[in-house]
């Protein structure tokens, strides 16, 4: 009865407290908007910038695009400006909570006004997209908080579609840039707001326009598309879909993205590779893509130069934080066009032609006055094998291309690495400037490429599968840990075969241990039960409450499959896998330590009982089981049997019960820092009386720790 009460007033507790929903919502818009430049020639360039995180209170991430950005694009003169996401960084100054702030998107504005001013060039060639931190506390588009809306250079140029489709035509080729808006519809807060989710409706549409370029020959159209969440970063559509088959089913040649900082790596390459075929009975065809992640403007002040040259694509990255760099202006940079870095070949859209041309791009604020090529041996010690002079191009005026004659047939090598390009150039003032050793093969043979292991570990592993297998593995451990001792008790007191099974045990002094705690832990009924209801209830009810999206907004419940936020069509569950950073903590730190924990201290009391008894006088002898009834009349026999005692028994005694009671003292401790974190992020009194997440766990704690206490041992 004790039992069956115990676990009533837990349910009730943690399910007492409800809260009403009510918001609104509004539909964003997933058809493209299709824009056209002309470009001289067929090599273009333009830069990307990512993760500007401009904020109240540090202008100097805004001042630095005008002091900074603005004279170097003034010199690169790029075909497109390319922002990826997370322009301001929606935090307060102790950075605990997430909310959009009107000053930092003013200060955006403001800006790349300068920028525009100061660069000469033209704005609508500026193309921003959302990041995360763009859409935190948005409950929908078109909200009076949705800044974006209303001061990004997309939204004053009328750009408000989710996908922006921009054509660069040259002389005979089109370069086509595809950006892509993937954040959440509605904008919960962090640390609920981690990853990309395309919808369904959104990857027909990006679909619809890959194909719609399909009508030109794959030679003479090149796609290169861009967002803010790399692909390991972003979740599937309502069916299951992916963008990785979709772009390489139409021949995407590379995605460009942010949302990954610097600090991670600064070389977050990924080569996408798939087969698929429409006919069963012709060979699966291997299509691929590269994914390029580029650092951010926050810390790293980094931008990237990208460049497409007769259908290859290279690129080169910028980093403003170099001393030089910020003392002397912009240096001189070079970015080789043509041969392309084999490291970064994709053979899938290489017709593997020779050409005998180098190209390459050199932008400075002096004036050129020679380039020169070099091409060196690896296999001899890097050996001069040839020198190139190149010419500039003279482009509408443009001197920035210079191109040179070779014959390619002198570099046919079975490997990807042997032959290795530089390419210098002495400006005016007499300085000369050489780029990277390039690697490069004419036949279009691609050479390995090896990241680090933390680079693989965050941009080339799926989180959302992940997630799911580090989720539902913490869950069956749970469920394994509390049903697989119950059903060996049970089969133990049916067959009265405990003291058998645990001298066995016992002989195995590394067993011995774990056995104790799982067998003697788990015929505690009532903290038994009570770990099995506050299981149930974090698998089918919510974990908390809080404001999801805005401070003053509507209140919405968290489960494990997600937040369901109010909607005008009732509850929208979202946020998966976004809660990982929620459920995995308080999973693996507080929920199956505390499990543990509560097993522990009755295992220990059960030993503590057993000895008094003085039932395990011989060192080979087994522990025996103490039943209720037997605990309850020993409490009487204490005193005396305690006496008996040698000091080193109550010392090790005392010492195990300090370490569970530290044990204890460090989970509590861990969850009380996550209920804090939640406290923050979605408001204090919500969280705070949300039972599931707050006070159970607590109070399983110390119920078990006082349960298990034995009474006062002096006589």
């Amino acid at each position: 009865m004790a039992t069956t009460a115990f676990s009533v007033f837990l349910f009730c507790f943690i399910f007492f407290f409800t809260f009403p929903y009510v918001s609104s919502s509004s539909v964003e818009a997933e058809s493209d908007v299709r824009e056209s430049f002309p470009m001289d020639g067929d090599v273009a360039w333009v830069v990307q910038i990512s993760d500007l995180h401009l904020s109240a209170y540090h202008p100097d991430r805004a001042s630095d695009l005008v002091r900074l950005l603005a004279p170097a694009l003034r010199i690169i003169r790029p075909a497109l400006l390319l922002i990826t996401g997370d322009i301001t960084d929606a935090k307060n100054k102790r950075r605990t909570t997430t909310r959009q702030d009107l000053s930092e998107w003013i200060q955006y504005r403001n800006s790349m006004e300068a920028v525009v001013n100061h660069s000469g060039l033209d704005k609508r060639i500026i193309f921003d997209i959302r990041g995360n931190h763009d859409k935190y506390g948005v409950p929908h588009v078109g909200h009076p908080l949705d800044f974006f809306s209303v001061h990004s250079v997309s939204a004053q140029l009328g750009r408000l579609s989710t996908i922006q489709s921009i054509s660069l035509v040259g002389n005979d080729r089109k370069y086509v840039f595809i950006g892509i808006d993937d954040t959440i519809s509605i904008g919960i807060r962090g640390p609920s707001n981690l990853f990309g989710h395309p919808t369904d409706r959104r990857a027909a549409a990006v679909e619809s326009e890959l194909q719609y370029w399909d009508i030109y020959p794959n030679n003479l159209v090149t796609k290169v598309l861009f967002g803010h969440y790399p692909m390991s970063f972003t979740a599937s559509t309502e069916n299951g879909q992916r963008y990785e088959n979709l772009f390489a089913k139409y021949l995407v040649s590379s995605y460009i993205c942010g949302h990954l900082h610097a600090k991670i790596s600064k070389q977050l390459w990924r080569f996408h590779s798939s087969k698929s075929s429409s006919d069963v009975k012709v060979p699966k065809m291997s299509r691929s893509f590269w994914e390029w992640e580029l650092g951010d403007w926050k810390d790293s002040r980094l931008i990237r130069i990208l460049a497409i040259d007769g259908g290859v694509v290279s690129f080169l990255d910028i980093d403003f934080l170099r001393k030089f760099e910020v003392e002397d202006g912009f240096q001189t940079t070079i970015l080789i066009t043509y041969p392309v870095d084999s490291r970064m070949m994709n053979v899938e859209h290489n017709n593997h032609s020779l050409r005998n041309d180098i190209n390459a791009l050199v932008f400075s604020s002096q004036k050129i006055i020679n380039v020169t090529a070099k091409v060196f041996d690896s296999s001899r010690n890097y050996k001069t094998v040839e020198e190139v002079p190149l010419q500039f191009i003279d482009i509408a005026s443009n001197k920035l291309l210079f191109c040179g004659r070779w014959n390619a047939e002198n570099y046919r090598s079975a490997s990807a690495t042997r032959y290795v390009l530089q390419v210098s150039a002495l400006d005016s003032q007499g300085k000369e400037t050489t780029s990277n050793l390039r690697p490069f093969s004419v036949e279009g043979k691609q050479a390995p490429y090896r990241s680090t292991l933390l680079a693989y570990l965050i941009f080339e592993v799926e989180w959302e599968s992940l997630y799911s297998v580090l989720l539902w593995s913490n869950i069956c451990f749970l469920l394994v840990l509390l049903f697989l001792p119950k059903v060996l008790n049970c089969h133990i007191e049916k067959y009265s075969s405990y003291q058998s099974i645990s001298l066995s045990i016992q002989q195995q002094k590394s067993l011995s241990v774990i056995y104790q705690v799982l067998m003697e832990g788990s015929r505690n009924r009532v903290s038994w039960f009570s770990m099995l209801i506050y299981l149930i209830c974090l698998l089918k009810f919510p974990w908390f409450w809080g404001y999801a999206t805005s401070e003053n907004g509507d209140i919405a419940s968290m489960y494990l499959s997600g937040w369901m936020v109010p909607s005008p069509d009732g509850q929208q569950k979202l946020g998966t896998p976004d809660i990982m950073l929620i459920t995995l903590p308080f999973l693996y730190l507080v929920v199956t330590p505390m499990f543990v924990l509560i097993y522990s201290l009755f295992a220990e009391r059960s030993a503590f009982y057993s000895h008094l008894l003085g039932k395990s006088k011989c060192r080979n002898e087994p522990m025996p089981h103490i039943e209720s009834e037997q605990i309850s009349q020993l409490v009487t026999m204490i005193p005396s049997n305690y006496q008996n005692l040698s000091p080193t028994c109550k010392i090790c005694r005392g010492w195990i019960r300090r370490f569970l009671l530290l044990g204890c003292l460090v989970v509590a401790l861990t969850h009380c820092k996550l209920c804090l974190t939640l406290m923050l992020a979605y408001g204090f009194r919500p969280v705070l009386l949300s039972p599931a997440l707050s006070w159970a766990p607590l109070l399983l704690l110390v119920g078990a720790y006082m349960c298990s206490m034995s009474v006062d041992m002096e006589p």
